[in-house]
């Protein structure tokens, strides 16, 4: 038998690709299922998940869901808050986002994060710099044909 390490739907050999998901994962063994640590379908998940990181919105959220999934880190992302009628009522002022991995797989998950969000950082500050730069670039013609103006002699009045 083969299975969906996304989902953990059971196929027989002949198939090669989840029906189920998207973009179709290939299927993997039972033994790839247990290395990676997901239970194969007719087994008890005994996993405790535990809080890896957190993101700010939705999309950075998806970011490094997509990331542990890469590593072949099983996840769990949860929504700490829904909105700000929460935070106004309740007093949750937790993150956007809450991304949980199971406890065996906690310090190589919240390293794969960090990563991910100091690469971010620096690409943030570079998209910044270049635009600073950028503006700095079309700022200068317009800022010189301005000088040019105050500094030339005003013109005399026409005669009449």
């Amino acid at each position: 038998m083969k299975y969906c390490a996304r989902c953990g739907s059971e196929y027989q050999d002949g198939v090669n690709a989840c029906a189920d998901c998207p973009g179709n994962p290939l299927l993997v063994s039972a033994e790839e299922m247990r290395s990676r640590g997901l239970p194969l379908p007719h087994e008890l998940d005994t996993r405790v998940f535990v809080r890896a990181g957190s993101a700010e919105d939705p999309f950075t959220a998806e970011v490094y869901a997509q990331l542990l999934q890469d590593a072949h880190i099983p996840v769990l992302v949860r929504a700490g808050r829904s909105g700000v009628v929460d935070k106004l009522t309740t007093g949750n002022v937790l993150p956007w986002w809450e991304i949980h991995v199971p406890a065996d797989q906690q310090v190589r998950a919240t390293t794969l994060i960090e990563q991910e969000r100091l690469r971010e950082l620096a690409t943030n500050d570079e998209a910044a710099a270049a635009a600073e730069a950028e503006e700095r670039e079309t700022e200068s013609p317009a800022a010189e044909a301005e000088e040019r103006e105050t500094e030339s002699p005003a013109a005399p009045p026409p005669a009449y």
